[in-house]
């Protein structure tokens, strides 16, 4: 695992050192890119590959790279003043506090849209290309991720219903999870029908992501988060404990969890595949009630 991870910072780091317009713009970026974080996201692709039979090489790794290019800069932009407003992600300063605001704003800019160059540079098959520009772009804008924030503002300092919770997830989390389940379905150029149950698996750990991010917030201290804690209560936003009590949202949780355990269990009996590494992964998600 901690030479994916080391292959997927070389990635981003090749990206952006094989050209130099502004030094502080590339320092910014990768403050937060070398922050820390799990890099849940791109090792979800790789595994998913590996598990399913294929040999990993350079534009695998530029591919699962991009999704944490995109999920890096929307922890830059969360913590802005205008968001979140957030002094501290991962345990140090964020960006905007390390450097400033319009420098932040710029460096998340730039998370956000130099994915697309970055994949569009590997010597995958065109459609595969596509595919994979088309899934990040649908999974991480205005149908997702982005929109999904929009939602969750709006329901700020308001009771919203468990439904409309959901749909605000869905979007804001999910659908950047679900990418790399999917984009690696479009790797392998696997069926429609394999394809559409890889993201059902990853909308169900997207859902158990989020849920457990909820949890956290009002269960966590700061050095466990590397965050601010109870940032939802204090926004007043609606979050799974709020509407259902935490012992439901466990509850939530493992099922999420063990929907998405079981698809990967069926494709052991239909695709041969090898699931161990993603089902510790997923496991790795559970929280002890």
């Amino acid at each position: 695992m901690s030479d994916k991870i080391e292959r997927l910072n070389q990635a981003i780091r090749r990206f952006y050192e094989q050209k130099e317009l502004s030094t502080d713009l590339v320092e910014s970026i990768l403050y937060s890119v070398d922050a820390g974080g799990k890099r849940i996201r791109p090792l979800i692709m790789l595994e998913v590959l590996e598990g399913f039979g294929h040999r990993l090489t350079d534009r695998d790794y530029d591919a699962a790279a991009s999704v944490e290019m995109i999920h890096t800069g929307s922890l830059i932009h969360d913590d802005l003043p205008a968001m979140d407003n957030d002094d501290y992600r991962r345990g140090r300063l964020t960006n905007h506090k390390q450097f400033d605001e319009a420098t932040a704003i710029l460096a998340g800019d730039s998370l956000f849209l130099d994915p697309f160059g970055l994949i569009a540079e590997t010597d995958y098959p065109a459609e595969v290309k596509v595919g994979l520009i088309r899934e990040l772009s649908y999974g991480s804008g205005t149908f997702g991720m982005v929109g999904g924030q929009m939602l969750d503002i709006k329901g700020e300092g308001r009771q919203v219903d468990l439904t409309e919770l959901a749909q605000i997830h869905a979007h804001k989390t999910g659908k950047l999870l679900a990418f790399p389940f999917v984009a690696a379905g479009i790797v392998l150029q696997l069926s429609d029908e394999a394809v559409a149950r890889l993201r059902e698996a990853g909308e169900a750990v997207g859902l158990a992501f989020q849920v457990r991010d909820d949890i956290l917030d009002v269960t966590a201290s700061f050095e466990e988060l590397g965050k601010t804690p109870q940032k939802d209560l204090l926004a007043e936003k609606s979050t799974y404990p709020s509407l259902l009590g935490l012992e439901q949202s466990y509850a939530v949780l493992d099922k999420a969890l063990d929907q998405a355990s079981a698809i990967f269990k069926d494709f052991e009996e239909t695709n041969s595949f090898q699931g161990e590494k993603v089902y510790d992964m997923i496991e790795r998600l559970r929280l002890n009630a």
